[in-house]
């Protein structure tokens, strides 16, 4: 009859010991590299500042659309979206918030759209008795995204905004539902690109 091994036989004490260190150094290891971030770095060259994600792409487009009128530019390639609540006007000067779609990158752009006045815009924000100017420029979406970001935190606070018009200013945005909107589709703009910082 063949001999068997006991089972302390086969766990000796020197097994034991590496085993335990193996398991301590393999657990160590997960928790030490649970900490670098899994982001990696952009090495392609390209500028993912306004890539959206198709995750988001599809939530904007199945949920938050709706509340957007939607034009269509083929000769671009792009999709325009302007918040229902909007004011609308033939005559008043107004600035409305764009979201742009360029599916050809699949990126997403903000733009401000002046009606009814040309560029450069002069805006002027009055909020607990300071005033503040601003000078906005047609430009390119790196610099229309840091004309919003910079007008962000007033359209957060709630407060007014004059433009000037042929040297007389006149308020904008002054409406609640307008600045809903504004509010509004700066958030999905900002879910869109991942870029709430």
């Amino acid at each position: 009859m063949p001999y068997r091994q006991k089972t302390d036989e086969i766990l000796s004490p020197e097994l034991i010991r590496i085993l335990k260190i193996f398991g301590l150094v393999s657990i160590g290891l997960v928790f030490i590299l649970s900490f670098f971030n899994t982001k990696r770095a952009n090495n392609t060259g390209d500028d993912l500042t306004f890539r959206m994600s198709s995750s988001s792409r599809l939530y904007f487009l199945n949920v938050r659309a709706i509340r957007y009128d939607r034009e269509t530019r083929s000769d671009a390639g792009m999709l325009l979206f302007r918040h229902e609540s909007r004011t609308v006007s033939k005559t008043d000067p107004l600035l409305n918030l764009v979201l742009i779609f360029n599916s050809r990158k699949d990126e997403a752009y903000l733009y401000l759209e002046p009606v009814n006045m040309d560029w450069p815009l002069e805006l002027r924000v009055i909020h607990e008795g300071e005033t503040q100017d601003i000078l906005l420029e047609n430009g390119n979406n790196t610099q229309f995204l840091a004309q919003v970001r910079q007008l962000e935190p007033w359209i957060k606070a709630d407060a007014d905004f004059e433009v000037k018009v042929d040297s007389a200013w006149v308020s904008i945005w002054d409406d609640p539902k307008e600045r809903e909107a504004l509010q509004a589709t700066l958030g999905d703009y900002f879910r869109l690109i991942n870029g709430r910082e």
